[in-house]
């Protein structure tokens, strides 16, 4: 038989709001749309509800911009509250042009903005407020793989997934903020490729594909579908988080 692969949107996730148990929301829509998990499953998550329930929104109002935000504002074009919050989740500026400020952040991300998003959540009484990135968020898939595997008697892989531009390519894709349960990055160094020769470089990034292909189904604007169960792969590999992901800088060519 050949090999397949499904992706699955689950229908019915709530809006999400700080302090829900966003894990009991998950478990109660997968049983409602009669999809429960299976041993193998893998769960992905949007960033954003993660963030939510873990109440990282911070209003504008509250923030008072340094000298150096409102210097980058001026280069940058962009309310200095928001590079202050940009600057407070950030280790590096790493380059920034109008409209566009790339960072490290202080998880080891290089990305735009922080992934600081004003799209998609709510403001309250029309006063502005920004998301934040979760705390942990590899620690937020091994809580929720824990409640998932418990609520449903499996073992599954949680993948939780944000939308990333990249160096050299056009438009965002699908990227692992964290995992738990799966091999993020399956080294295959050593590995003999299909005429016998031994791999030298080879190592794959399964939880940025895995998060790529559910993004197709998530969408980036009002689709509401925040979770999607993608079943049929299987790895003869140990699990490793999301964070094994992370080139370090010493490794990193262009900074």
């Amino acid at each position: 038989m050949a090999k397949s692969v499904t992706y699955h949107a689950v229908p019915g996730i709530p809006l999400i709001a700080p302090g829900d148990d966003l894990a009991a929301l998950v478990v109660e829509s997968l049983n409602t749309a009669q999809l429960p998990l299976i041993s193998g499953d893998i769960v992905v998550v949007a960033q954003k509800i993660v963030s939510k329930a873990e109440n990282r929104y911070v209003a504008l109002k509250d923030v008072v911009p340094s000298e150096k935000a409102r210097t980058l504002a001026g280069q940058i074009g962009k309310d200095p509250r928001y590079i202050e919050v940009v600057l407070s989740e950030s280790e590096e500026v790493v380059r920034h042009r109008p409209n566009i400020m790339i960072v490290a952040h202080r998880l080891g991300f290089v990305m735009a903005n922080a992934g600081i998003d004003q799209s998609n959540i709510e403001h309250v009484n029309g006063e502005e407020r920004v998301l934040l990135l979760p705390r942990n968020p590899d620690a937020a898939a091994t809580e929720l793989k824990t409640r998932f595997d418990t609520a449903f008697g499996v073992n599954v892989g949680v993948v939780i997934n944000d939308s990333f531009g990249r160096p050299w390519r056009n438009g965002v894709v699908g990227v692992a903020l964290g995992a738990a349960g799966l091999p993020s990055l399956l080294d295959m160094i050593g590995a003999p490729d299909m005429f016998g020769r031994p791999m030298q470089m080879t190592e794959i990034a399964v939880a940025d594909e895995i998060a790529a292909g559910a993004s197709l189904l998530m969408g980036q604007a009002a689709e509401g579908l925040p979770v999607v169960v993608v079943r049929g792969l299987a790895f003869d590999a140990a699990s490793r988080p999301a964070s094994a992901l992370v080139r370090p800088r010493e490794r990193d060519m262009f900074r």
